[in-house]
This record gives C-alpha cells, sequence and structure tokens, in this order.
C-alpha cells in the first residue's frame, strides 16, 4: 500500500521548501506564479489532500494543546514528569491555554493518537516528553506541518543535537553529574562508581559522559570500564549495581537515577553501618529528599517556561515572518542532603 503524500514528500519531489508548499496551499499570493503552478500539478497527480486540523491552525486557533502520560514505572522517577505537567499546564493557562492528556503504550500508538486528536479536538499543536535516537513522532509532526515542541533533545547519535530541524528544550544531564563527581573528587574519594542504565539511552549515556568527563586522569580508562554498571531503572537493580562496584572498590557512587541511588544507598549503608553513604542520584525526587538523599536537581519548572514560550511565538506571532528553531539546555544542581551529615570520606569503607 502506498503512503499517502504528506507535505514533506511534496515538497522533496519538487525541490522546495516545506513552507513554500504550505504557502502555495494556504497563502497563494506569497508564492510566484511558476513555483504555484508546479506545486498545484503536483498537488492534482498524487491525490494529495492537506490535513485539515493543519489547515485551521492557519484559520482559527483552539488555544487548546496535547500532552501524552508517559507510564511511571516504579512511581519514583515519575515524580520528575508530574511536576513538569503540572508548571507547563500553570503555564499555558497563564496565557489562556489549556492541555488535553492523553495515554498510548507506544510511540506508533501515540501518532495514531495525533492523527485522532487532530480530527476530533482541534488541537494547536502537542508538547512530547520521551525523545529518542530515531523518533518518528517528531518526523511525523514535521511532515504534517503541525506545531509541537519537545522537553527532551533529539538523541540523533551526531553528538550535534543543534542541527535538529525542530525546537527542543532539555536539561544537561551530563553538567549534572560532573558536578557530583567533582564534588566527590573533593570530598577526597577516587574509585567513583557509575550506576546507569544499559547504553544506547540517550539520556543515560549523556549522564555517563559527565561522570567520565570529571574523573579525567584520575583513573586509568580499564578502571572507568569496571567502575560503571548499566542496569535497568529501579531500587532493587540499583542495590544489586552497587554491591558490584563495592567489590570492584568503588568508595562513592554517582546515579542516574533517584531509584538506583535509593538502592545504592542501602547497600553502601549495609556495608559500612552507621556511616552516611556516599551516594548522589539524579532527579531529586520527593523520594530523595523524603529520605535525605542526595541528589541533581532538574529545573522542570523553567523547562515548562522555556517550552511555553516557544510555543507562544510559534502560535501566537505573526503568521508571515519565520519561527527560529529553538534548543535550550538547562543547568540542573547539586542538593546535598545525606541525612543531616556530610558525605563519607573514603577512608570510612
Amino acid at each position: 500500500m502506498a503512503s499517502r503524500p504528506t507535505l514533506a514528500s511534496l515538497a522533496e519531489e519538487l525541490g522546495l521548501s516545506r513552507q513554500t508548499v504550505s504557502n502555495a496551499i494556504n497563502a497563494p499570493e506569497r508564492v510566484k506564479p511558476d513555483t504555484l503552478r508546479r506545486v498545484n500539478e503536483l498537488i492534482s497527480a498524487s491525490g494529495y489532500r492537506p490535513n485539515a486540523a493543519a489547515r485551521q491552525l492557519r484559520t482559527r486557533r483552539s488555544r487548546n494543546l496535547g500532552f501524552r502520560l508517559m507510564p511511571t514505572g516504579d512511581g519514583i522517577n515519575g515524580a520528575i514528569l508530574d511536576r513538569f505537567l503540572h508548571a507547563l499546564t500553570e503555564n499555558l493557562q497563564d496565557h489562556g491555554y489549556r492541555v488535553t492528556l492523553f495515554a498510548a503504550r507506544n510511540d506508533e500508538a501515540e501518532m495514531q493518537s495525533y492523527e485522532e486528536l487532530l480530527e476530533t479536538s482541534d488541537l494547536d499543536g502537542f508538547v512530547l516528553t520521551g525523545t529518542h535516537h530515531g523518533d518518528a513522532r517528531t518526523d511525523w509532526l514535521m511532515a504534517r506541518d503541525i506545531p509541537f515542541v519537545t522537553f527532551g533533545r533529539p538523541w540523533t547519535g551526531s553528538g550535534n543535537d543543534e542541527d535538529c530541524a525542530h525546537s527542543w528544550v532539555d536539561v544537561d544531564g551530563q553538567a549534572g553529574t560532573a558536578e557530583a563527581t567533582t564534588y566527590l573528587l573533593g570530598r577526597g574519594h577516587q574509585r567513583i562508581g557509575f550506576l546507569g542504565w544499559p547504553a544506547g539511552s540517550g539520556v543515560g549515556d549523556d549522564r555517563r559522559a559527565g561522570w567520565a568527563s570529571s574523573l579525567g586522569t584520575a583513573l586509568p580508562p580499564s578502571d572507568l570500564e569496571a567502575l560503571a554498571i548499566g542496569v535497568d531503572d529501579g531500587a532493587r537493580q540499583g542495590a544489586e549495581g552497587a554491591r558490584q562496584l563495592l567489590e570492584r572498590g568503588a568508595t562513592a557512587v554517582v546515579c542516574a537515577s533517584d531509584s538506583l541511588a535509593l538502592g545504592a544507598s542501602e547497600q553502601l549503608r549495609a556495608a559500612a553501618p552507621g556511616t552516611p553513604p556516599a551516594v548522589i542520584g539524579f532527579d531529586d525526587t520527593p523520594v530523595a529528599s523524603a529520605l535525605g538523599l542526595s541528589s541533581v536537581a532538574q529545573p522542570v519548572e523553567a523547562a515548562a517556561v522555556a517550552i511555553v514560550d516557544i510555543l507562544r511565538h510559534v502560535l501566537d506571532g505573526a503568521p508571515e515572518q519565520p519561527v527560529p528553531v529553538t534548543h535550550r539546555l538547562l543547568k540542573p544542581r547539586l542538593v546535598l542532603r545525606d541525612g543531616g551529615g556530610p558525605l563519607a570520606s573514603p577512608h570510612t569503607h
């Protein structure tokens, strides 16, 4: 079955930009006669039908944006997206927008929901989370000229997400774990382990890179390799990973999540009773706060504000002005707790 022609496929076949093809459909007075003729001929030949919702975006506005609710996993790290959604909703509401929430079991189901919501709920666009390499959702939306911003980089694998063709806002996880590792180095630790997720996760790999860059020349490459463990997210997995790191001589652990840090903390506490465990998590969840765990705090409220700013520029700006693609990388901060005492020094293990 042949795929249905899209704005992007028409533009590629004609050698034109999507904006030019879009103008030919929605504002033909802005397009040169010869170009307009070529576009119309291809539209007739291909059977292309403009997305009704996309056209409505230019003629009338619902001031309504779609947002997919992600699974919460163990319920610990899901608190971050809860905070983000609350801040996003609050900021959109301040500017006269509202949010339509929907659930989808995977990205394919999410894209099916896009089509249904655009047809039935008259949405102005979407906010996406859970971005990853090869994310088909962003391609789907760009091909149909539907406005959106992602909370998360595209993780293209090229190492330069600034080349991305759509707007995104993200938190610099590498900077966060680098700061955590530097702090532990300052406490006298050298064999600092990293407890993260299996390789291939853009977010996880980014956080691992911060740990590795801060250790620098303090350890040979072979030791760095031995002191990095990837496991599935969860407190039980964190405890097992920390046990392995202790066997390899780690005196402190930087974790990719608070779930992992919770398990690691219990393991280090058992190995040295009465000593505050030298463990730093990531996300600064309510669980970390309640249990006195150190963690790297994501500025999710600032991320929500930035996303709303970009969307307002796209949706409320003058239609004849091109909208710049915007990329914003926000810096997290280290929150030190450890039950009211200092992080353990290496000689106490």
